[in-house]
């Protein structure tokens, strides 16, 4: 296990610290780099929107931070505290599996294809994780459960099976397992992506409502520039494994500094 390369803090003794650092992230298959030394901070209860071409490293960002993939160089920290590597004889080494699954407990992450279990019922996808990860027991599971299909709007749902669901249901109970583990961080990838126009608003109003009510961190890739202008606190516009252009919806939307983030816009706002 090696160290990362170069001088990080074996904990983030800052003034201030945001739930989430990439400090000098790095992720290459063979020689391609698919992120090139990404430093983003995300605040607390900061909504954060990632758009960009394909291939821009957007989804890669998610899939770092959830600890799905490794990271080549950097560290990545979860409120101070290094989440991509750990402390060992006074220097960073990189993670082992118990580490990450442990520090993985405060990140919810929502996919595109919903991954329900199918031999579950909408109910029984709830309670499965709190109860055999956290130890709940099954009554504090259901009620919790019970209370974040309320909140989806998919009480009614709770015996049903993913298969008579539909697209925009399932997303919106998969929205309500992740929850259910009371993470600290919420990332969307591309989330209404796989759904007919018409259910796609029933999922955008649930993550609206995440963000009006609840002092959750999110992350969220989208192709959907009208939704990230809406609900976005800040807007990344990645090119090249780099953020290109960051700011405000407003300012990246109406008046975007930099030629690729133009053009980019202007081909997306154009085709929809």
């Amino acid at each position: 296990m090696r160290p990362p390369t170069g001088d990080y803090p074996l904990r983030l003794e800052d003034e201030h610290i945001p739930m989430v650092r990439f400090q000098n992230v790095t992720k290459r298959y063979g020689d391609l780099v698919v992120l090139d030394s990404l430093d983003l901070d995300v605040e607390e209860g900061e909504m954060v929107t990632i758009i960009g071409p394909s291939g821009s490293g957007k989804t890669t960002v998610l899939r770092m931070l959830m600890a799905l993939e490794m990271i080549d160089d950097g560290v990545i920290y979860l409120e101070g505290e290094p989440m991509t590597h750990m402390v060992k004889n006074g220097t960073l080494i990189r993670a082992d599996k118990k580490y990450l699954r442990r520090q993985r407990l405060n990140i919810g992450m929502c996919f595109q294809h919903f991954n329900l279990f199918p031999h579950m019922t909408a109910l029984e996808n709830c309670i499965e994780a709190p109860i055999q990860v956290l130890g709940l027991s099954k009554t504090e599971a259901v009620e919790r459960a019970r209370d974040l299909l309320d909140m989806v709007g998919l009480l009614e749902k709770s015996d049903e099976h993913p298969s008579r669901l539909s697209g925009g249901q399932k997303q919106r109970v998969a929205i309500a397992r992740s929850l259910a583990m009371r993470p600290k961080v919420m990332l969307f990838d591309e989330v209404t992506s796989a759904l007919d126009p018409e259910v796609i608003g029933e999922v955008t109003q649930v993550i609206r409502k995440l963000v009006d009510k609840h002092n959750l961190t999110m992350l969220m890739v989208t192709h959907q520039m009208g939704f990230a202008r809406e609900i976005s606190d800040r807007v990344c516009f990645f090119y090249d494994g780099k953020i290109e252009e960051q700011g405000a919806p407003e300012q990246l939307f109406e008046n975007p500094e930099r030629e690729r983030t133009q053009q980019f816009l202007s081909a997306v706002l154009e085709a929809t």
